[in-house]
């Protein structure tokens, strides 16, 4: 095969995660110390609510004949647990729950491994020729989660009250 569209999703990846991080260089880590958590969170949150739609590596039509399930199952179920996660943080947040915190770490260190793994497994049994229609989620979502992930372990980070 001809190396270079076999490396076509890896330039996207990084191309999109470089893009995505200098937006939120600009406009949100400027920020971060001035707006209250909640305002920052909320709509990372509500993004990653979203990461459902990586059950679509599971669906065919979605995805080409011989997509590998070594990748494709640990994906699919691993965004799903993160969309969980991001909803029941958004719920905790908007609340001041104490298990508002623990919730936000829980969902920020699963969803930030899922994607890890994910791409690790994509390159390890050569997901990328069979992600068909499903080939936006790592060319453009995938990078917006890891950039967003970034701002939740800063704010989290940076936040010493007990509730977010």
């Amino acid at each position: 095969m001809n190396p270079v569209p076999d490396r076509i999703l890896t330039i996207n990846l990084i191309c999109s995660t470089l893009i995505f991080y200098v937006g939120a260089k600009i406009y949100i880590l400027p920020k971060i110390d001035q707006l209250k958590p909640q305002v920052i969170l909320i709509p990372i949150l509500i993004l990653h609510s979203f990461r459902h739609f990586g059950l679509m590596f599971l669906a065919k039509g979605a995805t080409y004949p011989g997509m590998p399930p070594q990748f494709a199952y640990p994906a699919a179920v691993g965004d799903l647990l993160a969309a969980i996660l991001a909803f029941l943080a958004i719920i905790a947040t908007i609340n001041n729950l104490r298990v508002g915190r623990i919730l936000l770490w829980v969902f920020n260190i699963e969803g930030t491994v899922d994607l890890i793994v994910a791409i690790t497994l994509a390159t390890v049994y050569g997901a990328p020729p069979y992600m068909g229609a499903a080939y936006w989620i790592p060319a453009f979502w995938v990078p917006a989660l890891l950039v967003s992930h970034y701002i939740v372990f800063i704010v989290l980070i940076r936040q010493s009250s007990t509730t977010v």
